[in-house]
C-alpha cells in the first residue's frame, strides 16, 4: 500500500516511476533562515502543486512545529529511522497542507550524533531509508541542524543537491568554506551525484546599504549559482512558526509568501533545466 493509502493495482505493468529530487538545505551557521526556508519552500512547492516530503533532521524540531506537528503529537521520528531501522513510510506524517508530508524530529535526535559514530555504514543511513519512498514524491527537502556533524553528512549523502541560505548581514560568507569542503569530500567518497543547487539570499532589506553590499558580494562570488529571488526580512515570516503554519498559509499575500512562491518556481525551473541538460549530455551549469 502506498503512503497515500491506495492499494496496489493487480496486474499493473511494472514501469520505472520517476524518482523524487532530494534537496538538502544546509548551512552550519545558525540564524540564516534555514528552517524558515525549508518549511516555506516545501509549502510553496506543495501548492504548485508538487508532492513534497519535508524531513526534519534538526533535534530542535522547528521544521516539524513550523508545519503544525509538535513533538508530543507523534510517537515516531527520524531518530527511529536512523537508529532503529524503522521504515520511513511508517514515520511519514500528513500535514494540514495538501501535498505536504513530514518526517518529524524531536530532542531525542540530539543523541544520534554520538550513537551513529559506531554504527555500520553510518553516513548512508538516511540515503538507504529514503530509497523505498522516493517514487512517492516529486521533491524531498531535508532541513539540517546548524552543524557539519553526522546528521548533516547523512543529509548530503542522501541528496541530489544542496541549497544554501545566506543571510544579508555581515559575515554572510563565514563558514561556507567548511561546508563546501565537506560537500566535496562527500561527492568524492560517498555521493558523486551531489550537486550545488544554489544559494538563497535571506533577510534581505532593500532599504539598507548593507543588504545591497552583501547581495553584490555574494553574486560576484557565486555568480549564476545565486537564485534571483531574494527573501525579505519580514515580521510575518517570524510570526508564522508560532502559529504552526508556513507563511504561505499564515499570510498568503505577504511579501515573504510571495517570495517563497517565486523561489519555488525558480527551483523547479532550475531542476528541470539541469535534468534536460543531463539528458543531452551537457554541463548543467
Amino acid at each position: 500500500m502506498d503512503i497515500d493509502g491506495s492499494a496496489a493495482t493487480v496486474d499493473t505493468p511494472v514501469v520505472d516511476a520517476p524518482q523524487a529530487k532530494v534537496i538538502t538545505i544546509a548551512n552550519q551557521k545558525g540564524g540564516v533562515g534555514k528552517t524558515t526556508t525549508a518549511v516555506s519552500l516545501a509549502a510553496a512547492l506543495a501548492q504548485l502543486p508538487r508532492r513534497v516530503l519535508l524531513i526534519d533532521l534538526d533535534p530542535q524540531g522547528n521544521a516539524s512545529s513550523g508545519v503544525g506537528i509538535r513533538a508530543h503529537d507523534t510517537s515516531r521520528t527520524v531518530y527511529d529511522i536512523l537508529l532503529d531501522g524503522v521504515p520511513m513510510e511508517d514515520v511519514v506524517e500528513p500535514t494540514a497542507l495538501r501535498n505536504l508530508f513530514l518526517v518529524p524530529s524531536n530532542i531525542d535526535l540530539a543523541g544520534a550524533e554520538i550513537e551513529l559514530v559506531s554504527a555500520f555504514n553510518r553516513e548512508q543511513k538516511l540515503r538507504q531509508a529514503l530509497a523505498p519512498v522516493r517514487e512517492d514524491f516529486d521533491l524531498i527537502l531535508i532541513d539540517c541542524p546548524p552543524s557539519l556533524g553526522l546528521l548533516t553528512v547523512n543529509a548530503l549523502t542522501a541528496a541530489d543537491g544542496v541549497l544554501v541560505p545566506i543571510q544579508c548581514e555581515y559575515y554572510a560568507l563565514e563558514g561556507l568554506g567548511a561546508l563546501h569542503h565537506n560537500a566535496e569530500l562527500i561527492r568524492s567518497n560517498l555521493n558523486p551525484g551531489l550537486d550545488l543547487t544554489g544559494y538563497v539570499l535571506t533577510m534581505y532589506d532593500g532599504r539598507t546599504r548593507l543588504s545591497d553590499q552583501v547581495m553584490h558580494e555574494v553574486v560576484e562570488y557565486f555568480g549564476e549559482r545565486v537564485f534571483h529571488t531574494r527573501i525579505p526580512r519580514s515580521v510575518r515570516l517570524a510570526e508564522a512558526p508560532s502559529y504552526g503554519q508556513p507563511i504561505t498559509v499564515f499570510d498568503p499575500g505577504s511579501r515573504g509568501s510571495v517570495a517563497y512562491h517565486r523561489l519555488a518556481r525558480e527551483l523547479v525551473e532550475r531542476l528541470d533545466h539541469a535534468e534536460q541538460a543531463a539528458g543531452q549530455g551537457a554541463d548543467p551549469t
